[in-house]
């Protein structure tokens, strides 16, 4: 039995070597990196040239150049601001975003699997996602005050719809004959759900956690723009440069912003969805 296991291993391995193909097997790790690293960073620097040409045009005349923005960014960094403000944005965000996983993943499987309530409260979650975060900040002011818990109840209902359709769309995407096989080997209910209807429904319900991640992220920075917590965030940075009528400043903000989203989803995010997909067979190269 081992015998045959190893030979049917060796088998696969070498279909999939023949599928991903010779040449990217035999690509040195650093032309792989700079084949991966290099375009964006080409990229980078044409929007910076073509963000210095729109200046230099003086169309808008208050456009900030890079320069500019960098000196505030060096300012802002050597008071700590920047730092402190990325390490609690973090914080909420991910803690947040954490609890809204949960929270939603069993909504999600419970809403899949019971047609009733799937009927009854789909068109509900599906609104709820459709709603901007922003508008939930003036109801968690009024509940909560401005403290923390008015950024996690904004993160939170932000995040969660948007899980909740993940899970339900990566389980529509479970093949029944998975199902059958589970209920004849004696599945059901929760041990059904985490055994076969999850693992079977990982791409799709990984790309509803990414989602739900980016709604996380949206609706916190929506709440720290509005909503003062006590603690500095990168929100907070936005609204306090604006109240000085600072535009390199706001431009700091923004681009603290969109940098730390692109960096959570390279180094956590996407290295795990392809992961899911190459054992899967559903990634090739």
């Amino acid at each position: 039995m081992t015998t045959a296991t190893d030979g049917n291993r060796e088998l696969e391995a070498g279909l999939d070597a023949l599928e991903l193909g010779p040449i990217e097997a035999r690509r040195a790790w650093w032309r792989r990196a700079l084949s991966g690293g290099l375009p964006p960073i080409v990229a980078m620097l044409a929007l910076l040239g073509i963000w210095q040409l729109i200046v230099s045009t003086q169309h808008p005349v208050n456009l900030p150049t890079p320069s500019e923005v960098g000196n505030e960014f060096q300012a802002q960094w050597d008071l700590g601001r920047i730092q402190q403000a990325v390490g609690n944005s973090l914080y909420h965000g991910i803690l947040g975003f954490l609890i809204s996983a949960a929270v939603a993943t069993p909504l999600g499987v419970l809403l899949a699997r019971v047609s009733l309530l799937r009927r009854s409260f789909r068109p509900l979650v599906t609104g709820l996602q459709s709603l901007p975060s922003v508008v939930w900040v003036p109801a968690g002011i009024l509940w909560f005050g401005l403290s923390a818990r008015t950024l996690f109840f904004v993160v939170l209902m932000g995040a969660i719809p948007s899980i909740v359709n993940g899970t339900i769309s990566g389980i529509d995407q479970v093949p029944p004959l998975y199902l059958r096989v589970g209920h004849v080997l004696g599945a059901r209910g929760l041990t059904l759900a985490r055994h076969v209807l999850l693992p079977a429904a990982l791409p799709g319900y990984l790309g509803g956690l990414k989602q739900g991640w980016a709604f996380s992220w949206r609706s916190l920075m929506a709440a720290e723009l509005i909503a003062s917590s006590g603690s500095l965030g990168l929100g907070q940075i936005i609204e306090d440069a604006r109240n000085i009528s600072s535009f390199p400043g706001v431009i700091v903000g923004i681009l603290a912003i969109l940098v730390v989203g692109i960096a959570v989803d390279l180094v956590f995010f996407s290295p795990l969805e392809r992961r899911v997909l190459k054992r899967r067979g559903l990634l090739t190269a």
